[in-house]
């Protein structure tokens, strides 16, 4: 027995939708979601950084003063951490943030999610928000009655009209299904997705 995704609109009250209860009706895994999203966020760190250590810094080849007989403590080199000149003592490298989650778990936990915005009646489904138009104030009146402060519009396919018109609205996003991540999915108020996005989704999702 399937679940119904019901429309955004009583104008659309026809076209709700029958989805797969294997996918949809998925029982809440907070732990396996806090992974997801903890590893899709570590996976977006550039981990760009980089210093200098002794090795790295220019100069100091020489030693700076003899050994014995100056009355000052002894020194290798002016590349020493110790002075102002030197290197980091424990310097940063480039590295990755990415961490280990296999497809099984990923797909797991995004049916989760899915299922529980069902359940809360934060995943509905329409067709009427593809635009023929690329105007913002088209896009503001279909989600006037929206009560949501951070809506996602998910997509089979980008519709440049609809792409366009959403980015003056700044609580709006809009992706591709295969393009879906948890951390989107987790923050939106609303999920709204057109009928072939679902299809997509239970697709891959299966």
């Amino acid at each position: 027995m399937g679940l119904q995704v019901p429309a955004l609109n009583e104008k659309e009250l026809s076209l709700s939708i029958e989805v797969n209860e294997s996918i949809f009706g998925q029982s809440y895994n907070e732990t396996l979601i806090h992974q997801l999203v903890v590893r899709y966020m570590a996976g977006s760190r550039a981990g760009t950084k980089s210093q200098k250590t002794r090795s790295d810094v220019s100069g100091g080849g020489s030693k700076p003063w003899r050994q014995k007989g100056t009355g000052r403590a002894r020194s290798g080199t002016t590349r020493s951490p110790v002075w102002r000149t030197g290197g980091v003592a424990f310097a940063a490298r480039p590295r990755s943030y990415d961490q280990k989650l296999n497809k099984k778990m990923f797909r797991v936990g995004i049916k989760s999610i899915l299922s529980e915005l069902l359940r809360q009646g934060r995943l509905v489904v329409s067709s009427d928000i593809l635009l023929a138009s690329s105007k913002t104030k088209d896009l503001y009146k279909k989600l006037q009655d929206v009560e949501a402060k951070r809506i996602l519009i998910v997509v089979d396919a980008i519709n440049v009209n609809l792409a366009l018109a959403s980015r003056n609205l700044p609580y709006v996003e809009v992706i591709e299904a295969i393009n879906l991540n948890p951390v989107l999915l987790v923050s939106a108020d609303k999920v709204i997705a057109t009928p072939g996005a679902l299809s997509l989704l239970q697709e891959r999702l299966s």
